[in-house]
């Protein structure tokens, strides 16, 4: 059974019939306002959160961090139902790439029920490997996501800040790291985690968009696991990921071994 907390500053109709279908597919539902304290009080355990969206619901700017930061924390995702104009109101809370799917309004609660249950039984956590993809392209994060989620768990994060803040309570057992990124940038957040012992060990593979051999030898400089080049084809990106898992995997095998 899966856990959905559904925030929404009033219950409508649509939205009783939207739980109602959602605990026939099986899962369990939360509902909850969107204030912090009253979040905070039921988000352990959460699978999925949805965002029923109304012109009081865009207003609670506090509340829809809090939830925007608990999603990053815990790796939970969204999906969220509203008009146009609600959508692009929090289009500058929640970043795009963090909405799994979105239902415009009115809602069809069937079909969204079924969405869900669809999403949570191909892309639920399980027992995935954990791969933290940073880079400040939001097409770049779409992307990556598509290509490995039906394999992998994968955790997005638009700015070396928001995967510095991410590290801090989770653990990857992969980061996949954009080496051009403003602000804080791919060496940095490279260098914060072989800093920290507790995280010096988390394998780090480069994305870079240069190929040259001076860029190339500057990335491998910093000796990360690896450099993926984002022109590359999807299938030979799955490869190579999939590829150093296996390596990892025959590594621990030998350790355990005492080899």
């Amino acid at each position: 059974m899966h856990t959905v907390l559904i925030i929404s500053e009033t219950q409508s109709y649509l939205l009783v019939a939207l739980q109602e279908k959602l605990e026939e597919t099986g899962n369990k539902v939360i509902y909850a306002h969107a204030d912090p304290n009253e979040i905070s009080k039921v988000t352990e355990g959460i699978d999925l959160l949805f965002l029923f969206f109304d012109a009081a619901l865009t207003e609670k700017r506090q509340g829809l961090i809090y939830l925007k930061d608990k999603a990053i924390e815990d790796d939970i995702p969204i999906f969220v139902t509203g008009d146009a104009q609600e959508m692009e109101a929090i289009n500058g809370i929640i970043p795009l790439q963090m909405i799994q799917k979105s239902f415009p309004r009115p809602i069809n609660v069937s079909v969204a029920a079924q969405e869900i249950a669809n999403y949570m039984r191909d892309f639920g956590k399980q027992n995935k490997r954990k791969i933290l993809v940073v880079d400040d392209s939001g097409a770049m994060l779409r992307n990556v996501k598509g290509w490995l989620e039906a394999k992998y768990q994968v955790i997005l994060a638009n700015s070396g800040a928001m995967a510095i803040k991410y590290l801090a309570t989770n653990r990857p057992d992969l980061v996949l790291l954009d080496y051009e990124m403003p602000v804080v940038d791919g060496k940095q957040v490279l260098e914060m985690i072989r800093s920290e012992n507790e995280f010096a060990d988390i394998p780090v593979i480069f994305l870079t968009s240069k190929g040259d051999k001076e860029s190339v030898m500057q990335v491998m400089s910093l000796k990360p696991e690896g450099y993926l080049l984002k022109t590359m084809p999807p299938d030979q990106i799955k490869k190579t990921i999939d590829e150093f898992f296996l390596k990892r995997q025959y590594q621990n095998l030998e350790k355990n071994s005492g080899k």
